[in-house]
């Protein structure tokens, strides 16, 4: 069996996933694609083909049996092909199908991949940085580089990325992570590729886990059973994969129940006279777990562990936006008013994907939040997102507020990031998870849609700018109404805990 590009990406998003998907209980695997991901598929087959369609001349072998295209691949590069579109190369255990294979002047080869995202992260034009290279891309580009090496057809360790905004982004796989992380790019993919290795032949086994990244994979809901079945660590809030594997390790603990049992100043002790025992677990750390399994078997019920207060005033605004990120557009800024005059839900929708109608639904939100009575008001939301989409923003249209004026928004006091500086802070849930979803669901709090989800809300953004069907435009508004009158009942609730 191939170690291909895919599965090194998917152990980089989840290390339990090339086990499972050969070895994992197939019966327990959804087997319909989820529509999210299956627009980001065809987002990139589109993309793909406009940038094909400008490339010029190539050699096309996206047809065929994988070996057969192996040999014609071989073929095209030893007659110095200069550019080969979906070629296939093989070599040991090694499979990789790069888009572009391109030659370089001294006759050897590099691959490109070409992605419907950025090619790098972090990138901050206001503040000159160009940004990193993606583990992910930076992986995959060098199991192409590795098979040509092994073939004889380069002696570099390089590949390219061309991304959404028609960059060539050239990776240098030998180029360190960054200042502090020392380890090259092309030493983290032989890490990956090795334990790839050994879990798809079944030398290897790990456990699953429970995070937030795990809601748009096929084996969700199988694992989260597991996790549940096993009473397993990643059940509890914050913990993940890496703290529970060292717990695992370190204390030969793997169930929630028995973090209940350790004695914290017996492992500080022994943290002081051994580094390396529970690694980055400070007693910080290990108290809050200790907290948070004794409201999930213990206690059973949410806990504050601070007062808190809420602003009184006239107004209060329950506030969450929709945006797609693979196309960095904001197309719904939403807000729950609750008031002594009733309750109303506003939108402020792009119905264009247009940066004029992105431009004017922002500048309608502003205009609402201006109107309102000065100091009279409060804002409510849930998470970072809002602020940080905000800044990017005015960025983007910065006739519309200043920088100083979105600063001061949120940096209100009655301006409150429930989760960051009240759920977070402040408070424990008998919950693995402390989305806005799992929380007023276990408040009793139902969406009306029977698959609420942001990720979907970009899928049906997307289908209602190709067919502009009012139905779909319906089904968002109300989805982020639900959002909306969600962090209201949370807000109430942390009110009376």
């Amino acid at each position: 069996m191939y170690i291909t590009a895919s599965k090194l990406y998917d152990y980089l998003q989840c290390q339990h996933r090339p086990w499972r998907d050969i070895w994992g209980p197939q019966d327990e695997k959804i087997k319909e694609t989820n529509p999210f991901v299956e627009m980001l598929w065809q987002k990139g087959i589109k993309h793909e083909k406009e940038v094909i369609e400008n490339i010029g001349e190539y050699l096309d072998l996206s047809e065929g049996g994988i070996e057969y295209r192996f040999e014609k691949t071989l073929q095209a590069m030893r007659n110095k092909i200069p550019l080969i579109y979906q070629g296939v190369l093989i070599a040991d255990n090694l499979c990789g199908v790069p888009d572009l294979i391109q030659r370089l002047p001294d006759n050897s080869y590099i691959p490109i991949d070409i992605k419907s995202g950025m090619g790098v992260e972090g990138a901050d034009e206001e503040n000159g940085d160009d940004g990193k290279p993606k583990k992910h891309y930076a992986v995959q580009l060098a199991l192409y580089s590795d098979v040509l090496n092994r073939l004889g057809l380069t002696n570099k360790r390089q590949g390219v990325i061309y991304d959404i905004d028609s960059n060539q982004v050239l990776y240098n796989l030998d180029d360190q992570q960054g200042v502090r992380n020392k380890v090259t790019f092309w030493e983290l993919y032989e890490d990956v590729r090795e334990n790839v290795a050994l879990l798809v032949e079944n030398k290897s086994q790990n456990k699953p886990a429970y995070a937030g990244i795990c809601k748009l994979c096929p084996w969700y809901n199988s694992c989260k059973k597991w996790v549940v079945d096993t009473d397993d660590l990643t059940g509890m809030f914050y913990m993940g994969r890496s703290w529970r594997d060292i717990i695992n390790q370190d204390l030969g603990i793997t169930k929630i129940e028995d973090i209940l049992k350790v004695d914290v100043d017996e492992l500080l002790d022994k943290k002081k006279r051994d580094k390396n025992f529970l690694r980055n677990i400070g007693d910080r750390r290990l108290n809050s777990f200790i907290s948070r399994a004794k409201v999930i078997k213990n206690i059973k019920k949410p806990v504050a562990y601070d007062k808190i207060e809420f602003p009184k005033v006239k107004i209060e605004l329950f506030f969450d936006i929709e945006d797609d990120p693979t196309q960095e557009f904001v197309y719904l800024h939403g807000v729950y008013e609750r008031s002594p005059e009733g309750e109303r839900f506003l939108d402020f929708t792009a119905r264009e994907l247009t940066p004029e109608a992105e431009k004017k639904a922002w500048s309608d939100f502003w205009q609402y939040i201006k109107n309102l009575p000065e100091n009279n008001y409060s804002v409510y939301y849930y998470s970072h997102h809002e602020k940080t989409t905000y800044k990017k923003m005015q960025i983007k249209f910065p006739e519309v507020i200043t920088d100083e004026e979105v600063e001061n928004f949120f940096s209100n006091p009655n301006v409150i990031d429930l989760y960051t500086d009240v759920v977070l802070k402040k408070t424990d849930w008998p919950l693995p998870s402390y989305s806005i979803k799992e929380l007023a669901v276990y408040l009793g709090f139902e969406w009306r849609d029977k698959t609420p989800s942001g990720a979907l809300s970009i899928q049906w953004f997307n289908d209602y700018i190709e067919n502009k069907d009012e139905k779909i435009l319906k089904r968002i508004l109300q989805y982020n109404e639900d959002d909306c009158r969600a962090t209201m009942i949370l807000k109430d609730a942390l009110q009376k805990l």
